[in-house]
């Protein structure tokens, strides 16, 4: 049984992984699962994967992948400061995520 996980991230965002073999790097968020709470972030976690030839037009044999990292192993990151924590700003009608050490909008 896996609960809906509420995440601050969104799909095109910049990320940090902030723990993992790949910690340090940056990416952009590709997909989210928010049911699983894990994200694919784009050229990061490669794993190998064996693929099956689909057709004689394809190959088949061993390519790398992108695989899901934990939402908790991210973090977003700002264009001024870098990686931040998010938090929220309501302005009239419309609810906007800011950074929390430069106050900027992300």
């Amino acid at each position: 049984m896996s609960k809906n996980v509420a995440s601050k991230l969104r799909k095109n965002d910049q990320v940090r992984v902030m723990s993992g073999k790949d910690r340090g790097k940056s990416g952009r968020v590709v997909t989210i699962d928010r049911v699983k709470g894990r994200a694919v972030i784009e050229g990061l976690n490669l794993v190998k994967k064996a693929m099956k030839a689909k057709g004689q037009q394809q190959k088949g044999g061993i390519s790398s992948v992108e695989a899901a990292i934990h939402l908790s192993n991210l973090q977003m990151v700002c264009k001024k400061c870098g990686p931040t924590r998010v938090g929220y700003k309501v302005e009239g009608e419309r609810k906007l995520r800011i950074c929390r050490k430069c106050g900027g909008e992300l």
